[in-house]
């Protein structure tokens, strides 16, 4: 389905609406209308609350199934689009009091202008939530739906120009699919930034299909960790094996691994069948994941157990779930659905991950020790982590917290400088 200035159409009319679009994209700027932020907090806030009061349980049902999600954990993703939590993350990334510079410079912020966003489908709600961050730092925004989307997205995103009709010139929804690449940069092309979410064959896509002169902003695929002393308590790795569980490793901020902080292997080895044991009282309380999954993994462990001898890899595995023991140092990517790696990385080799550089996102400290804790957290700081948690809060998600340590808001915003004649002329 196709929205396009606050109507729903037809995939059919796709062409038609493409060919229209340089017409009516421009709309708001050609005829010098800003949009206020007031007006998109208020609609967000108007649809958050009717959300969590299950007005729209027909579609969110079937999301909260799907990630497992918890009746408080879609409380607080919902609350991220009210009123407190959106006012606050503005205040947070933007500035947009007018400011006089050496008393003859007005800077102020401004859009940028037209934003094309390439949303990815591991979430459901994430095409939406970019267009949200979009429209907040003012801008048009132009969404490709993902393929195999929901409709999830589509609905928030119809509902939020009922609210506020005025928001209609500023939402475009196109389910375009990724191999119309000549669709693609006409949208492109009519855009200042294509937003990407997507890993680095999606990044190259878009690159190829913008012009040189349109901007990009990528919200890559990341990998997360954590980092673990040997003798934390179990209180800890429960939280740890709880959110693996929770979402399914499938989030740039979930857990794919455990680097361990030890030399030896007999350490590593033991530590792994003890966090098998605690993973599988966790995947029994969280319930399994489906039976599809369950036994897609039992085929690539059955492999992993058959290249043992020639990996020297030990495979705790059961129930639908592993844990195994790796003897490389390499950040990767698990395969997923509560099936965990665990390496060796001894605190004075953390800086063998620098080499991942914009690949790394968020690292979960564990130890018992307060000092241990801040002293692994400056470290992994200084390798290019972006976000240092507990062990049970790696995905959790704060209003007014950084995408990839840069703030989105920020990254959607230009800086216009404008001479004050009337001072310089005296």
């Amino acid at each position: 389905m196709i929205l396009y200035k606050g109507k729903v159409y037809d995939n059919v009319k796709q062409d038609e609406l493409l060919d229209r679009l340089p017409a009516d994209l421009y709309t708001p700027i050609n005829e010098g209308r800003r949009l206020d932020i007031s007006t998109v907090i208020d609609a967000c806030d108007d649809l958050a609350r009717r959300v969590m009061a299950g007005e729209f349980s027909e579609i969110t049902d079937p999301f909260i199934e799907a990630f497992n999600i918890s009746d408080d954990q879609f409380r607080d993703m919902a609350s991220l689009f009210t009123r407190e939590k959106l006012e606050y993350k503005c205040r947070v990334e933007l500035c947009d009091d007018k400011k006089v510079i050496d008393g003859s410079i007005t800077r102020e912020r401004y859009p940028l202008g037209v934003l094309l966003h390439i949303a990815a489908g591991n979430v459901d709600v994430l095409p939406a939530y970019s267009v949200v961050e979009g429209l907040l730092a003012g801008n048009i925004n132009i969404l490709k739906l993902p393929m195999g989307d929901s409709g999830l997205s589509m609905k928030l995103l119809t509902e939020l120009i009922k609210v506020q009709p005025d928001l209609a010139d500023h939402i475009y929804v196109f389910d375009v699919p990724s191999t119309d690449t000549v669709n693609i940069k006409r949208l492109a092309d009519l855009s200042d930034a294509v937003v990407v979410w997507g890993g680095d064959m999606a990044v190259r896509a878009a690159r190829t299909m913008a012009s040189p002169n349109t901007k990009i902003i990528s919200w890559g695929h990341k990998l997360s960790f954590a980092y673990v002393y040997p003798g934390c308590s179990d209180d800890k790795l429960h939280e740890l094996a709880r959110a693996i569980c929770v979402t399914n490793q499938l989030l740039c901020s979930s857990c794919q691994g455990i680097f361990l902080a030890t030399d030896s292997y007999e350490e590593q080895l033991d530590f792994a069948e003890h966090f098998f044991e605690i993973l599988k009282e966790e995947n029994k309380a969280c319930g399994e994941v489906s039976y599809g999954m369950r036994a897609k993994n039992a085929i690539t462990i059955y492999n992993e157990r058959l290249e043992s001898g020639d990996t020297g890899r030990r495979i705790f595995a059961g129930d639908g779930i592993s844990v195994i023991v790796c003897d490389d140092d390499k950040l990767e990517l698990s395969y997923l659905y509560r099936n965990v790696w665990v390496k060796r990385l001894p605190f004075d080799k953390i800086a063998l991950l620098k080499k991942y550089k914009d690949y790394l996102q968020t690292a979960a400290v564990l130890t018992d020790d307060r000092d241990t804790f801040y002293k692994t957290a400056a470290k992994l700081g200084d390798i290019g982590i972006v976000r240092i948690t507990t062990a049970g809060k790696m995905s959790r998600m704060t209003s007014g917290e950084a995408h990839d340590g840069t703030y989105a808001l920020r990254m959607y915003s230009r800086i216009v400088e404008t001479e004050n004649i009337d001072s310089s002329e005296g």
